[in-house]
Formats: structure tokens, sequence, C-alpha cells
């Protein structure tokens, strides 16, 4: 976030406050897909007005992350398949472009099995949370590192319903330590100066979550959506975390 001139990080507004919880919480799985979504207990729950709430809402809406229907209500959105999709691309695109351009030196190397180092550590912890943010520092430090860290945002952007679909992964079928290995691999590969291993392994690591989606959906079908908007009832699909 930008700072003001005095260095200090200016305040959200109030609005800008609960959209970020509320999205926080929608990608988090917290609030899981198909979660009826309450104006009134949302804001009596955040300590705001129904006004920040429902502004909310409708910039949620129009990231997809929440669905609203006439006389029905707004519910956080299922996972798109092809929003995942959408954003899986952009996200293989950009990260594989960018090792071209990766300098690879000691300090780098450290740096990233440092994370890995983290990354086990919070396994082992059985922290998922902390795994995921560090899962996130992992492959912002591989733009850094190649100059393209602004891409970053780029990437954020997309994955709103990738990232869910990546949690669900976490929760339900691929191990974190498949994860840490596959991380490993890419971090092997860059130390000997291998980009085109680097490149397969940092491939095959971003296109797991497809299986796992395949997966998930076979077991959890009402989790996600093909592009169709089904009618709800008012009932709460059971929270994930």
């Amino acid at each position: 976030m930008a700072r003001d001139k005095r260095g200090a990080t200016p305040r959200l507004s109030v609005r800008d406050q609960t959209l970020e919880t509320l999205r926080r919480r929608i990608i988090s799985l917290q609030l899981p897909p198909g979660e009826p979504l309450s104006e009134n207990e949302l804001a009596q729950e955040l300590g705001v007005s129904r006004t920040p709430v429902r502004e909310s809402l409708i910039l949620l809406r129009e990231e997809g992350l929440v669905q609203v229907f006439p006389q029905i209500g707004s519910f956080v959105s299922l996972v798109d398949l092809a929003r995942v999709s959408e954003a899986q691309f952009v996200r293989e695109a950009i990260e594989c472009a960018s090792l071209r351009d990766l300098a690879v030196d000691s300090a780098g190397i450290a740096g990233l099995r440092e994370i890995l180092k983290a990354q086990s550590e919070a396994d082992a912890a059985g922290d998922v949370e902390e795994f995921f943010r560090l899962d996130e520092d992992f492959h912002r430090e591989l733009l850094r590192m190649a100059g393209h860290e602004s891409a970053w945002a780029a990437v954020n952007s997309a994955k709103a319903h990738l990232d869910r679909a990546r949690r669900l992964s976490l929760l339900d079928t691929r191990p974190v330590a498949t994860l840490i290995e596959q991380h490993t691999a890419v971090v092997d590969a860059l130390e000997t100066n291998n980009l085109n291993d680097a490149d397969s392994s940092l491939r095959l690591h971003l296109r797991g979550v497809f299986e796992d989606v395949q997966r998930i959906q076979e077991s959890t079908p009402e989790l996600f959506s093909d592009g169709a908007a089904p009618r709800p009832g008012r009932r709460s699909v059971a929270r994930l975390t």
C-alpha cells in the first residue's frame, strides 16, 4: 500500500476495510461457496452500518465472488471453473516467462530456501493459513528476483477464484509436503542454472490445481460452477475451515 509524504500508511475507509475483510474471508473459505450473506448480520458482526457492507457486496459481485438473486438474497459465489482456468493461464504465462530474466545468485537462492524451511515448519504445525501466505511469498519472490515484482499485481487481481480452488486443494487433496517438494525442485534447478528444468517444474506445480479441482468436484460438486448461475435456497453450505 502506498504511504503518504510523512511515511505513514493511509487509513482505509470504512468501506475499503469492509471490502478487504469480506474478500479475505471469501478467499480463505471462512465464507465458503454458497454461503448466504445477510447485510444486517455482516454489518453487526463487523461493527459498521449496512451501507459499506452493501457497497462491498456490489464490488465483490463485479469481481465474481458474490452472486445476488432477486427476492432470494446474496450468496458467496460458487468457484467458477472458467475463471480458475483463465487465472491459471495468466499466472503460468507471467511466472514462467519471468524465469528467463531471473538473476540467480547465492543470496537469492538462500532466500528461497528460507521460505521453503518456513513452509516445512508451517506444515509440521498444521498451519494452513501460514503455509498459504508463504506460498504467495515464494512465487512473488521469484518475480522479484526476475525484476518483475510489479507483475504480481496482475497475477493477484486475476486469481480470486483460483485461490479458493487452491485452498480447497490444500484442505482436501494434495499434501502440503508435495507442494514443498515441487517448490524445492524449482529452486534446485535454478541453483544449477538449469532454466529448462526450472520452467518444467514450475509449470507442473502450477497446473497441479486442475487435478485437485477435478477430484474435489467429484466429491463436492455443489461448490463449483461452470458459468451457470443456479438459484440457491436459503441454506448454508457447511463451513470448510
